[in-house]
């Protein structure tokens, strides 16, 4: 346990497994000892409504009667190890994604069968295709209809297609 912020102390660890069916999940903190319930609601108050495994994660924890629960969620990380690779872009050799401006958006649709979905931001007519990899290498397991996110854009042969996804809470505070 790190620091201590409205009398709870915050952890750093990573997710264990969440299954966003049943509403919640576990962690495992950076510093060892028992699992820590991670609840949907948590994640929504951060602005996601999952969080693939093994993605790196802060949160204030309390103990509660069937023990340490998240209560709020400060950061989410991709996953160590994750590579995106696709027909138009190659993230990791390229640090100029970080750069591009989130534009803000809402999930039209998404099938984590498929592997793939769009999305419509806010002002402009096209769609924006957004691929499994990019929603894992992002920290997200899988996006709800009507969710909103901020994506990094670009153009690819296609069109327009996601690099990166972030929270609509993370989106807010990169702003200008």
């Amino acid at each position: 346990m790190v620091e201590i912020e409205r009398g709870l102390p915050r952890v750093r660890g990573s997710v264990k497994w969440f299954d966003p069916t049943k509403g919640f999940g576990f962690i495992v903190a950076e510093a060892g000892g028992p699992d820590i319930l991670l609840h949907v609601n948590a994640l929504r108050n951060f602005g996601q409504s999952s969080v693939c495994d093994r993605a790196g994660i802060e949160v204030s924890v309390q103990q509660t009667q069937r023990g340490l629960q998240a209560v709020e969620v400060f950061e989410i990380t991709p996953p160590p190890d994750t590579i995106v690779e696709t027909d138009d872009v190659h993230e990791a050799e390229d640090p100029a994604i970080a750069d591009l401006p989130l534009e803000p958006a809402r999930i039209k649709w998404f099938d984590k069968i498929k592997g793939f979905g769009f999305a419509n931001c806010f002002g402009l007519p096209d769609d924006v295709f957004i691929h499994m990899e990019v929603l894992r290498k992002s920290g997200f397991a899988e996006l709800q209809p009507g969710e909103a996110v901020g994506l990094r854009i670009v153009e690819g042969e296609r069109g327009r297609m996601a690099v990166a996804i972030a929270s609509w809470e993370t989106a807010l505070h990169n702003k200008g």
